[in-house]
């Protein structure tokens, strides 16, 4: 299970979200909750934004550990053939890709294995990407990759050490 839609922003970029039946945020989660789209409008990644009292009309929301309600931003560069095993972080995060073409791979745990949970999903040049916190995935990068990685909260990589069947 894995639903993933995509959607033309009004800059020109496409917009990829995964719906999401396993996993949890911080809190506790309704399987509602879990089974919903991870998109802008109810990832984590973009929640605690505060007014600029000097600045009508802008938000901000600024990192971790400087604001301990923030998050943890990250500019990444893969190079093509490189690839992450499955892992999972603590966090929402956010990925735009800024530059390349990378696959995700979401699993579930069955007993001692994990199972891939739908086709793997493709980014490339403008995509923004969502994964909640605790979701299992790999990550091939199938050309140069420059990334702008948003994290909520402290970022870990949890890496899982299952078979993938």
């Amino acid at each position: 299970y894995d639903e993933w839609q995509c959607a033309r922003a009004p800059f020109g970029a496409v917009l990829v979200s995964w719906g999401v039946r396993f996993g949890y945020r911080e809190r506790s989660m309704t399987n509602d909750e879990m089974a919903e789209d991870v998109t802008s409008m109810n990832s984590d990644v973009w929640s605690g934004l505060i007014p600029d009292p000097g600045s009508p009309g802008f938000s901000v929301r600024t990192t971790y550990p400087t604001n301990p309600d923030g998050v943890e931003v990250m500019l990444e560069r893969w190079d093509a053939g490189t690839e992450e095993l499955p892992h999972f972080h603590p966090g929402d995060d956010m990925t735009v890709v800024v530059e390349g073409r990378m696959s995700v791979q979401f699993y579930r745990k069955v007993g001692e294995s994990l199972i891939a949970d739908g086709a793997p999903v493709q980014l490339a040049k403008g995509d923004v990407g969502y994964v909640r916190a605790h979701r299992i995935h790999d990550a091939k990068y199938l050309e140069n990759c420059q990334l702008v990685y948003v994290h909520h909260g402290a970022f870990a990589f949890n890496r899982v050490n299952l078979v993938v069947a």
